[in-house]
């Protein structure tokens, strides 16, 4: 999957510019935090922007699973002392583009950690 490929290079880089590239306009970001689904490339692009910019260069990946048209990519970051364990699961549409990107994290204390500085990052974004 291209597209795949394309995320990991932007993941990476932990630059945010080439998001629409992998992202269908019509994609869906499904938060650990946000009960509702944020429909839209633009909000996805929100969403994952800022959590470029709060995890930091520890951010990678331990291992993949690839089925058909999903991905599950379980990733570990450290910040604040607190290590991060979580999955991103990527479902691609019939073009090959990101049409669901959901994520979980655990533990309990990281998604605290991970809620109040999501939505100062978000205020920031949102504000420029």
């Amino acid at each position: 999957m291209k597209a795949l490929q394309l995320w990991h290079e932007i993941a990476a880089s932990a630059d945010p510019a080439r998001l629409p590239e992998v992202l269908s306009k019509d994609c869906v970001f499904l938060s650990p935090i946000v009960h509702t689904p944020q429909e839209g490339r633009d909000l996805t692009v929100l969403y994952l922007t800022g959590a470029m910019n709060v995890f930091n260069d520890s951010f990678h990946y331990v291992k993949e699973v690839v089925a058909g048209d999903h991905a599950v990519l379980e990733f570990e970051c450290e910040v604040d002392g607190i290590i991060i364990n979580g999955v991103d699961i990527l479902t691609f549409d019939s073009a090959g583009l990101i049409c669901e990107f959901k994520v979980m994290i655990r533990p309990l204390k990281a998604i605290n950690l991970m809620h109040g500085k999501m939505m100062a990052m978000l205020e920031q974004l949102k504000a420029s």
